[in-house]
């Protein structure tokens, strides 16, 4: 409890430096609308939001958050935001300059990864560092939805707090939902099968969530600009053949190449299940929502790890 508190406390603190940079600011009354990095957090914000203010999503569809670029027009929105909506923990590592620079111009920002009561990578090369994928857990995403909605009240102008709060109490009541249906596909898997291979460290929070084991990941990394070594394929084979791990689940939007290629090592019969996991897709394409998005996978998980 101690370590949520500071967590939290210094998030408020640094919106409150930043707001108080803004409000120095010759041109703050220039600054207008919202901002938001990648197109996951865009769509919680946008709901959130609803009609009450302009949200701005950086990150395309099927874009990966770890190198997604912007352009010119793009980083100069950034610094004429009002408000400045973050995923941090190291995720958004190709635009994370252009945030700084917005944070160091007044812009309020929000790293609302570091609100949620972060946890760490726990295996490979990124043991101990944090993990910025939260969204796999709609428990904390649920936390994220009061986060938003307090900066959106306090920093965007013109907005109506009551909407803003019937909003985001509908959006939780989703999510809620979400987290139930959830749990109840995650109990029908028998516990020697709750057992996670993915094609890189990504569903740490979903594991803590609903106890699974992580037996390991393709690319023993937390972001997907690394690259696995002959060996570590090699332990992960090995790992994967002594637990017995039916399903191997990979990014929808990534090649499955070194997923089949590891899968080759084993000498068992394993499936590739692909799954939504970083980026939202376009509309009717399977994850247009992070509700669509975190149901889908769930869906997945469950019906490649249930019983044969």
């Amino acid at each position: 409890m101690v370590a949520v508190f500071t967590r939290r406390a210094s998030l408020a603190l640094s919106l409150f430096a930043a707001a108080a940079l803004s409000g120095c600011a010759a041109f703050e009354s220039d600054r207008s609308g919202i901002v938001v990095t990648t197109n996951i957090l865009g769509d919680i914000t946008q709901n959130i939001v609803g009609d009450q203010a302009e949200v701005t999503v950086l990150m395309q569809a099927d874009a990966d958050p770890h190198s997604f670029g912007v352009s010119a027009q793009q980083a100069a929105s950034l610094e004429q935001a009002e408000l400045l909506v973050h995923n941090g923990l190291g995720l958004e590592e190709g635009v994370i300059g252009h945030v700084e620079a917005a944070v160091a111009s007044g812009v309020p920002a929000l790293a609302v990864g570091e609100g949620v009561d972060p946890i760490d990578y726990t295996a490979d090369a990124t043991a101990g560092q944090p993990d910025p994928h939260f969204w796999t857990d709609p428990v904390r995403v649920r936390d994220a939805v009061d986060l938003i909605a307090d900066q959106v009240i306090e920093q965007v102008s013109g907005v109506d707090a009551e909407r803003i709060r019937a909003n985001a109490d509908e959006y939780a009541a989703q999510i809620d939902e979400l987290h139930e249906h959830t749990t109840e596909l995650f109990d029908r898997i028998p516990q020697e099968r709750r057992k996670l291979v993915t094609n890189h460290h990504v569903f740490g929070y979903l594991a803590e969530r609903y106890d699974f084991a992580i037996i390991g990941a393709v690319i023993p990394s937390g972001t997907t600009l690394a690259s696995p070594s002959a060996s570590d394929l090699k332990d992960l084979a090995d790992a994967v053949a002594e637990s017995g791990v039916p399903v191997v689940f990979a990014d929808s939007s990534q090649p499955d190449l070194l997923v089949r290629a590891m899968a080759e090592e084993t000498d068992v019969d394993i499936e590739i299940v692909p799954l939504f996991t970083e980026s939202l897709t376009r509309p009717g394409e399977g994850a247009g929502t992070y509700l669509e998005m975190a149901r889908s996978n769930a869906e997945s998980i469950a019906e490649g790890l249930g019983d044969e």
